[in-house]
């Protein structure tokens, strides 16, 4: 079955995802500002321009071509209630071959966090992962501390794996981080995560 990629949308109960658009950088600057104390520890750091029109543009243009490439999923988590911009995720580093593997990046504004959105998302999108782009396997990272993150993952049916010491530059430090993965097929343990 042949599957237009380009074309990217996922439905929730509560939410649809779909890749960013031109239209969307006033609001997703106005939300990664006033949430830039609550994101700021878990991120690499913002360079000067992140904010600006230019960067998003070029972030709207990266996008597409991901997709198109079938090398990420980047989306944004848009509430259906009244169209509000939530937080964006991205399935990134797509891997063919015997790998058939991508890795999963989030984060939510903070007036929408702890509000099971994000597990919303996660949920969709590791479904559309197993079951659309035939991936095999789904990995994500976060700091040791950050228990929200940690928490959101085992709840979605991720099992932690591990440590990768020295493995991401957070805030400009290279921080070790919690490894944890879900499989298509799972044979750690009941899961969730991507089941119909």
């Amino acid at each position: 079955m042949l599957i237009n990629r380009r074309k990217v949308k996922l439905d929730t109960e509560r939410m649809i995802l779909r890749p960013p658009v031109h239209s969307d950088f006033r609001e997703w600057a106005e939300l990664r500002s006033t949430s830039a104390d609550f994101l700021i520890p878990w991120e690499p750091v913002w360079a000067a321009t992140h904010l600006t029109r230019k960067s998003f543009t070029n972030r709207v243009y990266w996008a597409q071509r991901a997709i198109a490439n079938d090398t990420a999923v980047p989306l944004f988590l848009i509430r259906r209630e009244d169209d509000r911009l939530l937080g964006a995720i991205t399935l990134d580093n797509i891997r063919r071959g015997p790998a058939q593997a991508g890795t999963l990046g989030y984060w939510i504004g903070e007036p929408f966090a702890r509000s099971g959105y994000m597990g919303e998302a996660i949920e969709a999108v590791v479904h559309h992962a197993f079951q659309r782009l035939d991936l095999s396997r789904i990995e994500a990272a976060c700091l040791p501390e950050n228990v929200a993150s940690r928490g959101v993952l085992e709840k979605s049916g991720f099992k932690y794996e591990g440590v990768a010491q020295s493995y991401l530059q957070i805030n400009g430090r290279w921080r070790t981080h919690v490894l944890y993965a879900a499989l298509r097929n799972d044979r750690r343990g009941r899961t969730t995560a991507g089941q119909v």
